[in-house]
């Protein structure tokens, strides 16, 4: 394998006495075997099962592309289940299940099961809450966004609580007779906010006489010039901070923070090369193998993040549709980001790379903040919304 110089490491050279150790470059079987630990404790299985699962995961992509197509008319949603096995679920409308399967294919065993009885299929219920983003910021005191459930295909409306007086049962019933579609409503004691201005590595700039901290994503290029991502709600200059210690002030090469992204690229990066840090020390990086984009996404899929805040942490994806509150993305946010559970997200990880092993899934815009700072859950931006012109680095270029 290639031995690659770690991300913005070597921006310039330092005398031998003064330069850090440089971090490790993971295999993407070392990468993948700690995402396994991680999932290995949550789920409470042994090493090798967490590591069968997350194989699975990335294998299984294919065979649900092919069930979306098969059942597309009556298709609510798909999600994966992690208990009592590991499994893929399809949700549909109508009563009428098919019977479970068990699909073979590259040595591995998926097995599939049928849910019914969903009220609508995944494409009316987008159609309702697209063109009702407007009217539901005006309906519901205290609205925190919405998104689609594809485990039950309801709707979710995210609410804070002790602003309505009608019970959350009354408030679905409610917009149930506006939107013609059953509701949840999630009452949810948290602060909606961009994982703000506090990849892998941090980066500082000064924004309305504050100054503030991000976390970079993942190298990109445009053919010409090489850059790294992060939010475009953190401030445009922006200085990178090493963790020997060297700074280096980038350059803004363009910001997109409407509606369905928040990214923002930064050049004069030095030497280019497809890692990221993946550890709270910074002593890891992994190689940046390949991508996965958001319709190959499902529910309950697991992912890992590396925030400047946080640090390294794991957990699920919940909404594969989601719509943040209007103020977070410049107008009415699209439909066009992807939840994840908490607990590990904190304000500074904005711009985070969101990852399994060593494969790209999108960079963290913000999270539901409880008191105290916890994470009730963190939303991305997908790899699809990369700026035109701009592709991630990889590994095989």
């Amino acid at each position: 394998m290639r031995r690659f110089v770690p991300l913005l490491l070597l921006f310039s050279a330092i005398p031998a006495s003064a330069a850090a150790a440089p971090p490790r470059l993971l295999t993407p079987d070392e990468a993948l075997a700690r995402d396994a630990e991680r999932y290995a404790a949550r789920f409470g299985v042994g090493a090798e099962d967490a590591l069968l699962a997350l194989r699975k995961q990335f294998a299984s992509t294919a065979i649900t592309d092919r069930l979306r197509t098969q059942y597309r008319e009556r298709l609510a949603g798909i999600y994966i289940e992690h208990q009592p096995r590991w499994g893929i679920v399809v949700v549909l409308t109508g009563t009428a299940a098919p019977p479970p399967m068990v699909i073979e294919e590259g040595g591995q065993s998926f097995p599939v099961r049928f849910v019914t009885g969903a009220p609508v299929t995944r494409d009316v219920a987008l159609q309702v809450l697209d063109a009702n983003r407007a009217t539901l910021a005006q309906a519901v005191p205290g609205y925190r966004g919405a998104g689609y459930d594809t485990r039950t295909g309801r709707l979710i409306v995210m609410q804070r609580p002790g602003i309505d007086p009608r019970s959350a049962d009354e408030l679905a019933s409610a917009l149930y007779d506006r939107l013609g579609i059953p509701v949840r409503v999630r009452r949810l004691e948290a602060s909606m906010a961009n994982s703000a201005a506090v990849g892998g590595g941090r980066v500082e700039g000064p924004d309305n006489g504050r100054r503030w901290v991000c976390t970079t994503g993942y190298v990109v290029t445009d053919g010409a010039r090489s850059g790294v991502t992060t939010a475009a709600h953190c401030p445009d200059t922006l200085t990178w901070r090493a963790p020997d210690g060297e700074e280096r002030l980038l350059e803004f090469a363009g910001g997109w923070g409407t509606a369905y992204r928040d990214i923002q690229i930064h050049t004069r990066i030095g030497p280019a090369e497809p890692v990221f840090f993946s550890d709270r020390p910074k002593t890891e990086v992994r190689p940046v193998t390949s991508w996965i984009t958001k319709p190959m996404t499902r529910s309950g899929d697991w992912l890992c993040l590396r925030g400047e805040s946080s640090g390294y942490g794991c957990s699920e994806v919940e909404l594969t549709d989601f719509a943040p509150p209007a103020e977070l993305c410049g107008g009415l946010c699209s439909t066009s980001w992807v939840t994840v559970r908490g607990p590990e997200c904190r304000r500074g990880d904005s711009g985070s790379p969101v990852f399994l092993g060593t494969t790209a899934y999108g960079v963290l815009k913000g999270g539901a903040y409880l008191a105290g700072g916890a994470c009730a859950f963190y939303y991305y931006q997908s790899v699809d919304y990369l700026p035109e012109g701009w592709r991630l680095l990889t590994a095989n270029r």
